[in-house]
């Protein structure tokens, strides 16, 4: 069988070097309010969806094209909804991740930056703390268990920075896309 040639005939890339079709349906795209305010990310299928429905508009394409049966559509990357959605105000959800990304993956207690750490509850659970923002931090092993079941206090070890919610801003939210897609920095750092 010739080089780039599979069973049906097509010729395609081998190897994984290009990625597969759904691969590319699952593609990252923004979604922009009628304002141009960052709402959320969808996938490709999504996406071309919405710009078939004449719910949403191309902003941004560059990926190159989807091609159909009777068709030929440009393969989105930033869409804007035709109308305004109103929504409530984002707030970052309570997460392992979120806790080690909004405290930089840095342990709370001796500022150690490591990828290998664990949530600590700065006032113990048995003690009536939360599982909430303001009394979770991200703690190497060893100062978690250094801490035990005391408060920070109790136990000398000062935290380096009073934890909180993160602000939801489009910034936080959407920049952990923005390495993987430059076109959407212009969008999501203006809000």
């Amino acid at each position: 069988m010739p080089s780039g040639v599979d069973g049906s005939g097509r010729s395609g890339v081998l190897n994984g070097s290009a990625p597969s079709t759904s691969a590319r349906s699952q593609q990252p795209v923004l979604v922009l309010n009628a304002n141009f305010e960052p709402l959320n990310v969808c996938d490709m299928r999504r996406a071309v969806s919405l710009l078939m429905t004449g719910k949403a508009r191309l902003v941004e394409d560059g990926r190159g094209r989807i091609h159909s049966a009777r068709a030929t559509y440009p393969r989105p990357s930033v869409i804007k909804l035709e109308h305004m959605v109103r929504r409530p105000r984002p707030r970052v959800k309570l997460s392992k991740r979120e806790v080690f990304r909004r405290d930089e993956y840095t342990c709370q207690y001796c500022g150690k930056h490591t990828s290998h750490l664990t949530i600590d509850h700065v006032i113990p659970r048995h003690r009536g703390g939360g599982h909430r923002w303001d009394n979770l931090v991200a703690a190497c092993p060893t100062c978690n268990r250094r801490k035990g079941g005391r408060t920070h206090t109790e136990a000398g070890m000062p935290l380096k920075r009073r934890p909180a919610e993160p602000a939801a801003t489009a910034e936080y939210l959407f920049d952990r896309y923005l390495h993987d897609f430059d076109e959407w920095e212009k969008y999501v750092n203006g809000w």
